[in-house]
């Protein structure tokens, strides 16, 4: 696969491999096919324990508050503008501060970590012929986390470098297969870091898993593991299906 774009079917043959190793490694990967069509993701959840900053998080970085945490992509003006880990970036987690002694309980306290439920979904963007990473995140009460807090568990490394990117900021989006609120991993830089990986896979006369490689980026950044098995396990290759990945 020398091209950087992805084309649908190779996607779902991605994906369909991606199911197969997460059987195996009991990695909880499951496909969702969308009620009466023909359109699929690729869906996990996981439980994290994380640290939320109430003090706006853009504010840390030097940048005005009145402006936030969000931004457009140039070259989709219909687009929200969300976060995209580069292929250098660094992999860490997340920081919230209130004061609230009277009933002895930890409110929102520095230091006060939450556990939350984290959704992760895996969609194919036929805009960009990439893959694109949805998530949200609730508290064990069922509240939905907002904008400034999903930023703030974001550990202050990865917040850093994606604020100093106009491209690279996380904001809410719409699920384009659920209609639901969803925030994104914007895939508008998706084929910059995957170039140089998917030639050097050529150069080297190895096989390449798209969807893995791409996932092996970018989930970190929103905490989300890819156990390093993926990649020295050895697995043996699946026949393109027209059906839907299982």
């Amino acid at each position: 696969m020398s091209s950087c774009e992805l084309e649908e079917e190779n996607f779902r043959h991605c994906c369909l491999l991606l199911l197969q190793q997460s059987e195996q490694l009991r990695d909880s990967w499951s496909w969702e096919q969308v009620q009466g069509s023909q359109e699929g993701y690729l869906r996990k959840t996981a439980l994290r324990t994380v640290v939320i900053n109430s003090s706006p998080v853009w504010d840390q970085a030097g940048s005005s508050s009145d402006s936030g945490p969000h931004t457009s992509c140039p070259s989709r003006p219909d687009e929200q503008a969300a976060l995209i880990g580069s292929a250098d970036a660094d992999i860490i987690g997340g920081g919230i501060e209130d004061e609230d002694d009277d009933e002895g309980v930890c409110m929102a306290c520095e230091g006060c970590s939450q556990v939350l439920q984290y959704e992760y979904h895996v969609l194919y963007s036929c805009s960009y012929r990439t893959p694109v990473l949805y998530f949200r995140a609730v508290s064990l009460e069922g509240r939905s986390l907002s904008l400034e807090e999903v930023w703030s568990s974001i550990h202050p490394n990865f917040r850093l470098r994606l604020q100093s990117s106009p491209l690279s900021t996380v904001s809410q989006q719409e699920h384009p297969l659920l209609g639901q609120p969803f925030f994104m991993l914007h895939p508008c830089r998706t084929q910059d870091f995957m170039r140089p990986v998917l030639q050097a896979a050529q150069d080297q006369h190895r096989p390449v898993n798209y969807v893995l490689t791409w996932l092996s980026v970018v989930a970190p950044v929103v905490g989300l593991d890819v156990p390093l098995k993926y990649s020295t396990q050895l697995h043996p290759a699946a026949p393109l299906s027209s059906s839907d990945p299982d």
